[in-house]
């Protein structure tokens, strides 16, 4: 059974066991493998003794909708589509719809869910996703249930926000353990028997047709054809929960032995690389976590007693897999901690007091290089190590995370006010990097400006009390002669 604690009751229409079917509405959790939604729906579906409708929808109205983005979405549902068709039972039917232009899948979930005997979506903190599950839920004549499949821990097994890595993760090693034991199903569509379903209602398939097979097998003239932003294009990297799984497999064989001490090493480039499929939900935490203790024959006998923060030492594994285990699972969930509890996340006041406060204070310094977001956008700086980052993140939509944040500071030093910065940030990193629009990612941007750390001397220019870099250290710190050649 789903544990109660991931399942909200989103509005109070009641579930209609006279309806067609149970219809999963899949917008974050893009996977048909250890997915609480979809299990809570297959329960339901068993329950209710009626078909299952996986219905994934792919909006074009969305800020910073491109070709990077659509295809890599795409990508899954074509994943999806085959691993339903290869499972031949009648009683679960996969509809996924592209919407070919705005405003024409207005109406189709309504429509969807006036046949439905319960609607089932993912409970995602971030983004448009919240408000459109919330205004979606004062409209549906059924009931809509959100769960949540996004970590380990609970997004609600907590009340307040945590303002330090190191207070969030004293109160994992507290919490967490029981929560370890709480694992979605592998393959919740598995051997599950349910009454057949050989279509949808025409009155659905005629007005809203699913995605073509030739957009789904990557046919470049039908995502020519969108209305979406094609100037930010393809990248190498194709989306789905089979290539997520291979660099899974490919960085606990290859990298994760030396991870703790050359994660920070764009040279070495050990970083896993998984953080856009656990943004589209190709691939579960649980899923990464599960892997992991495999390869390091850990149990939770293992656990340490001492439960004080500290960031090595607790978990009792290799320290790759610890230092790992602080990224994905202790900073990737502080970042879903912030974005659940307060709807100003993303907005400069959510900073610190400290932090504003300083920023306030240095708002007025000079800046001896202002630069416009056009000049940022195409790495026309004058320091080639932040080019380079921002041409990587251009070309392959992601940064090296060291650069990362690298590529932050410069933007705070080199533009006109902190609040020009956070806007400069967040438009480059949700409009290139397949990672954007992420609670995690926002946690990177604002931490820049002074989230989740603490003041820092001696005071400098622009910067005030905010932990400075700088490209000369950096370059003193790691390697990074691999790296300026590739995208210099």
């Amino acid at each position: 059974m789903v544990p109660a604690s991931r399942i909200r009751c989103c509005n109070s229409a009641a579930v209609r066991p006279d309806g067609d079917f149970v219809l999963y509405w899949m917008i974050a959790f893009r996977r048909l493998s250890s997915n609480f939604s979809l299990q809570r729906a297959v329960e339901l579906a068993i329950e209710l003794r009626k078909p299952l409708v996986i219905f994934e929808p792919l909006r074009i109205r969305y800020r910073w909708a491109s070709d990077r983005i659509h295809r890599f979405v795409i990508d899954g549902m074509a994943e999806n589509a085959a691993r339903v068709e290869a499972l031949n039972n009648p009683g679960v039917l996969y509809f996924p719809y592209v919407e070919p232009l705005p405003n024409a899948d207005k109406g189709l979930l309504a429509t969807l869910a006036q046949h439905a005997c319960v609607v089932v979506t993912d409970d995602f903190p971030s983004f448009f996703l919240p408000r459109m599950v919330s205004a979606a839920a004062s409209r549906l004549p059924v009931r809509l249930e959100s769960v949540d499949s996004n970590g380990l821990l609970p997004l609600h097994a907590t009340d307040r926000v945590f303002t330090t890595a190191f207070s969030f993760r004293a109160f994992l090693q507290k919490q967490l353990p029981p929560y370890l034991q709480e694992v979605p199903h592998a393959n919740p569509l598995k051997g599950v028997g349910l009454p057949p379903l050989k279509s949808l209602p025409p009155e659905i398939t005629k007005r809203w047709p699913a995605v073509s097979a030739k957009l789904l097998a990557g046919d470049r003239a039908e995502l020519a054809s969108l209305p979406i932003d094609h100037s930010v294009g393809i990248v190498k990297a194709r989306g789905g929960a089979t290539v997520a799984r291979q660099r899974l497999k490919n960085f606990l064989d290859r990298h994760l032995f030396q991870y703790a001490a050359g994660a920070n090493d764009p040279d070495s480039d050990n970083r896993s690389g998984l953080s856009p499929y656990l943004h589209f939900g190709h691939i579960s935490a649980h899923e990464l976590f599960h892997e992991l203790v495999l390869r390091e024959e850990w149990s939770p006998a293992l656990l340490g007693d001492r439960t004080g923060g500290k960031r090595e030492g607790w978990w009792g594994m290799s320290p790759g897999a610890e230092s790992w285990l602080d990224e994905f699972i202790t900073w990737r969930e502080l970042g879903y901690n912030m974005s659940s509890h307060r709807d100003d996340y993303d907005q400069y006041i959510s900073l610190p007091a400290w932090a504003q406060a300083t920023l306030k204070t240095h708002e007025r310094d000079p800046r001896q290089f202002v630069y416009s977001l056009e000049e940022f956008a195409t790495a026309a700086t004058h320091d080639p190590l932040w080019n380079a980052a921002q041409t990587q993140l251009a070309r392959e939509g992601r940064i090296h995370n060291y650069l990362r944040m690298l590529w932050g500071k410069k933007i705070l030093e080199w533009t006109a006010t902190p609040h020009d910065a956070l806007d400069v940030m967040v438009e480059l990193n949700n409009k290139y990097a397949l990672d954007g629009r992420n609670p995690n990612s926002y946690s990177g941007i604002f931490w820049v400006l002074g989230r989740y750390d603490r003041p820092w001397g001696p005071e400098r220019p622009v910067f005030g009390k905010i932990r400075y870099m700088s490209s000369d250290n950096t370059r003193k710190k790691v390697s990074l002669h691999k790296y300026l050649k590739n995208y210099s």
